[in-house]
């Protein structure tokens, strides 16, 4: 039972890569508005995110964005009781954009000030009164997550698995050694020629694929942790042997008189064009791949802790294979925001602090940002 009053808003900030978010909740749960300012067409031609061009977008869309969120109140700031922002993890310069404008107003209106864990506000977004559970058909979550509970983390930067025993306490069942989930989906991406991001890409190419390519599966057993990089590698070289043999099949017999040219010359060329089938295969092979992987190691914990159900969160949760495989699979109910809380959104960093607010934590105006920040219980 919440000590906080129904009405209790928030107006929170998210700047911690490459969305300048804001919004507005009411009670931890309810979304009055949520503002985001996606600048992947500016980091599209780099194949990435720049972290300097990041920074620089943030300065120049925040003030907008939050004035936007705050429109929809009647009184603007006057209906607001506190402020939130994402202190890491994350890159430095984008998220010293978001935390110093929120402590600035913080401070201007004499309103409580909460820093939030990036990976922490994720899985917030499963409290969220638009999330649906193993569907998006649906507009309300019937109830709010019940403990014990695993939260898989799948995203640009993170892959772990957690075990949530109540708000704010947490244990790290199992984390990536390498690549995160969707680090690996950007490269792979990338490799195949596709767009950035590498997820709805791969997702997109991969459906309704014909068979014929299989990628190997890194289980490292008797852990829950993940491991992507060799599957990455594993792509990289079915993707030159396809070319070498495609190569073999398009160049016509040397004659004896050509027989004396360099090694070096007679070289395969990187350029050979990937067909439109190769790629689909492909990319089902190393979706089916990453999701095997991380659907068996959740539900292996969640039955191992007791869990009452698994929720999935960050950027990956808004994989449809992944949903629907964890969905079938699970013995447990499984739950995961819509699309539009996957990514990074101001709404969870609300979540978040709403419950942070509720155990009487506050931060200090000292606080400062953590790019490397951990995800650990609040009392640690």
């Amino acid at each position: 039972m919440s000590s906080l009053r129904e009405t209790f808003t928030i107006l929170a900030i998210e700047t911690s890569c490459d969305e300048t978010a804001a919004a507005i909740v009411r009670d931890g749960t309810e979304i009055v508005t949520n503002v985001v300012a996606s600048q992947i067409d500016e980091h599209r031609r780099y194949g990435g995110i720049v972290p300097e061009v990041a920074s620089r977008q943030h300065i120049l869309t925040m003030v907008p964005v939050i004035e936007e969120a705050l429109s929809i109140l009647p009184d603007g700031l006057d209906s607001v009781d506190a402020i939130a922002a994402t202190y890491g993890p994350g890159l430095s310069g984008a998220l010293l954009t978001g935390l110093n404008i929120a402590k600035a107003i913080a401070w201007g209106r004499n309103l409580p000030f909460v820093g939030v864990n990036h990976i922490e506000a994720h899985i917030y977004a499963n409290w969220l009164t638009t999330t649906p559970t193993n569907n998006d058909q649906a507009t309300k979550a019937p109830e709010p997550p019940q403990f014990p509970i695993i939260a898989l983390v799948v995203s640009g930067g993170h892959t772990m698995l957690v075990l949530l025993e109540d708000h704010g306490r947490y244990q790290i069942l199992g984390q990536t050694r390498d690549d995160a989930a969707g680090e690996a989906f950007d490269k792979v991406a990338r490799i195949m020629g596709l767009s950035f991001p590498g997820g709805p890409a791969i997702q997109e190419a991969a459906a309704n694929a014909p068979g014929g390519v299989t990628l190997p599966r890194a289980w490292l057993r008797d852990t829950y942790d993940f491991s992507f990089s060799g599957l990455k590698t594993a792509a990289l070289h079915h993707v030159q042997n396809w070319q070498e043999r495609e190569a073999r099949l398009t160049t016509p017999q040397r004659t004896p008189k050509n027989d004396n040219v360099p090694p070096k010359a007679k070289g395969i060329s990187p350029h050979i064009a990937l067909s439109e089938r190769y790629v689909a295969q492909l990319a089902y092979a190393f979706q089916e791949s990453v999701v095997d992987v991380l659907v068996t190691k959740t539900i292996n914990a969640a039955r191992a802790f007791a869990a009452t159900e698994i929720l999935l969160a960050g950027g990956v949760a808004a994989n449809q294979r992944l949903r629907e495989e964890m969905s079938r699979r699970a013995s447990v109910p499984v739950r995961y925001p819509p699309v539009s809380l996957c990514t990074d959104n101001a709404a969870m960093v609300a979540a978040a602090a709403f419950y942070r607010f509720d155990a009487g934590l506050q931060s200090g105006w000292d606080l400062d940002v953590q790019p490397n920040l951990k995800l650990a219980s609040s009392g640690d």
